[in-house]
């Protein structure tokens, strides 16, 4: 009889989050273009990569590679996309995986990130100027250092080649897995989890974090296939196992790193170590954290554009 009511509780459970995960799934539609304005398409690889494009095509190029996370995409540049294309010919692409680009259920790698970040610039930029963040400028930085880019400068907010240490091939199989691992994936996106991590390493200040921003991420992390990128992430295997103060050592192109000064992951410190391996110019942000691209809009696009 115990084994009857463990039996029966387990599907109603299995149950209920099957129908749950079916409730919180979004379509295509749902989402609105991350930077308020149409998006063109390029084709790599089988994918269908969304990209958006600001400014005067006549302009220099512009391109803006936004950093990894469970709800990633160009959005993260909604606050500085109007200043910069007042100069520049912008151009932000969500990458595979992430925003309005195909999210196939592929095992996802940084190598695969280091080979499309390569292919777009070559294919879609003109002697850019390059913003990344995070992983995603380590991933430029491998993609420069590996080839024979064409790139006018490089500017990084808080690089970094490793974020989570270790590889558990079991965490990407379980949140990859129907059912159980969808409703655990919907758990680490929800809105309270979304604005746990934007207050723990996103954000300095918690009034910097608007309704819309995280509307905006529980929207783009609910897409048809959106957990198969972040499993790879939060699983570590989109790190790339390199010396990113060696590789940046290698671009033979100014370089500027910018750093939140109230970061923790990484630390302040390590971006010191970097710039002074890479003999890059290290610029500071008081009051910020990861994304002082964010917090501090005006004060970003003033220094970018000084």
């Amino acid at each position: 009889m115990n084994l009857k009511r463990l039996l029966g509780g387990t599907a109603v459970g299995v149950g209920a989050t099957a129908v749950g995960n079916r409730l919180l799934r979004g379509e295509r539609s749902d989402l609105d273009p991350p930077l308020g304005r149409p998006l063109s398409t390029y084709r790599w690889r089988g994918f269908d990569i969304a990209y958006t494009e600001a400014g005067d095509p006549d302009s220099p190029d512009l391109v803006l590679f936004h950093g990894i996370n469970a709800a990633g995409s160009s959005h993260e540049f909604r606050y500085v996309v109007d200043a910069l294309a007042e100069e520049y010919h912008v151009i932000a692409p969500d990458l595979p995986g992430f925003g309005h680009s195909d999210r196939p259920p592929l095992l996802y790698s940084g190598a695969l990130y280091v080979a499309f970040v390569r292919d777009f610039l070559r294919d879609c930029a003109d002697d850019p100027t390059v913003l990344a963040s995070s992983l995603s400028a380590a991933y430029t930085a491998v993609a420069a250092a590996d080839s024979d880019l064409a790139v006018d400068s490089y500017l990084f907010v808080c690089p970094t080649a490793s974020t989570i240490p270790g590889r558990r091939t079991w965490l990407r199989s379980l949140l990859r897995s129907p059912v159980v691992g969808e409703g655990l994936y919907n758990l680490l996106v929800s809105k309270p989890s979304i604005r746990y991590f934007l207050v723990d390493h996103g954000f300095a200040r918690e009034s910097s974090i608007t309704e819309e921003w995280v509307d905006y991420d529980w929207t783009t992390a609910h897409q048809p296939g959106a957990r198969f990128a972040p499993a790879t992430f939060v699983s570590g295997f989109m790190d790339l196992d390199v010396d990113l103060g060696a590789t940046l050592a290698e671009l033979d192109v100014p370089t500027t790193i910018v750093w939140g000064r109230d970061a923790e992951l990484p630390p302040l410190s390590t971006g010191r170590t970097l710039a002074e391996s890479a003999e890059a110019r290290l610029v500071v942000f008081d009051d910020a954290d990861l994304l002082p691209h964010a917090e501090h809009p005006e004060a970003f696009v003033d220094f970018f554009t000084d």
